[in-house]
């Protein structure tokens, strides 16, 4: 998943540093690094708070080896309390972890699809029993860290799909069914970004949209909003752009993690700038001006 999602533009290095500084806030533990998994069974160290030399830094971990192969492994949450003596785990990284004096290790991994996708260390140089506060951060973090990641690789293929039709001429747009897929597109992409703390790429994700929202309009004469006066928020394209696909108000609102009457507000508001009086017609009225496809 590493390799791909980055690929498809979506980069889940933020979401892998922002678990880090998680774990190590919540565990109580001074060190923490990790690494996101390439197809389920390697991984490169590449972020990491609270370490005082670079021997970790680039050090490749295969599955089955060492603590962090074994949560690779097994796909859940492991630890050891003295590492370089722990007889639960092989040794193929003793020299590289006596050379940053760890001693208490803990690991565990972050599933998306079934498949695991990162890896995250908690650490002390400190040779104590690791207590249930260092292992619950681990796994709590883990959990929001999958949860971001599904999300983002979720988007990835999203985009990817997007990407591919906003792309399109004029002449690409054949008929109702290629109209009504860039319409769907365009709805979940306003939606998901709803669910991205990464505020860059919820931009982008925005920007694509619009994309799809361009093409769309393309089969049909489009009036000028701007020459009309009439602006739209982001929030109200959101909320008409549900609407568009038949969503009720409290469709709407749980696809956009609002509530109802926060949907049923940004719909009251759009359907005064477009001069409307129904949501039938304040779709219409957005079609021709281009504002959604």
């Amino acid at each position: 998943m590493g390799k791909s999602t980055t690929d498809a533009g979506v980069d889940p290095r933020p979401a892998l540093r922002a678990a880090l500084r998680a774990v190590q806030t919540d565990s109580g533990l001074p060190i923490a690094f990790g690494a996101l998994v390439d197809n389920g069974a390697t991984a490169e160290l590449s972020e990491f708070l609270g370490t005082r030399t670079t021997h970790l830094h680039g050090l490749g971990i295969r599955a089955g080896s060492g603590l962090g192969g074994r949560v690779i492994a097994e796909g859940r949450p492991a630890a050891v309390d003295d590492y370089r003596s722990a007889d639960s785990i092989t040794h193929d990284y003793d020299e590289w972890v006596t050379a940053e004096g760890l001693s208490a290790v803990a690991a565990a991994p972050f599933v998306v699809r079934g498949r695991t996708a990162a890896l995250i260390y908690g650490a002390t140089r400190e040779n104590v029993t690791l207590g249930d506060r260092g292992k619950a951060a681990l796994v709590s973090c883990g959990r929001r860290l999958s949860m971001e990641l599904t999300v983002r690789d979720e988007v990835g293929r999203r985009m990817r799909e997007a990407e591919v039709v906003a792309s399109a001429s004029p002449g690409d747009v054949r008929d109702v069914a290629d109209l009504e897929e860039i319409r769907s597109l365009h709805a979940e992409l306003r939606a998901v970004a709803q669910l991205i703390p990464d505020t860059g790429l919820a931009e982008r994700v925005s920007q694509v949209s619009q994309r799809l929202a361009d093409v769309g309009t393309r089969t049909a004469t489009a009036e000028q909003a701007a020459d009309h006066g009439i602006t739209l928020s982001p929030r109200e394209i959101d909320v008409i752009s549900q609407v568009a696909l038949g969503c009720t108000n409290a469709e709407t609102a749980a696809r956009l993690c609002i509530k109802p009457e926060t949907a049923k507000a940004y719909l009251r508001g759009a359907m005064s700038k477009l001069g409307v009086h129904t949501r039938f017609e304040a779709v219409v009225r957005s079609r021709r001006l281009g504002l959604v496809p």
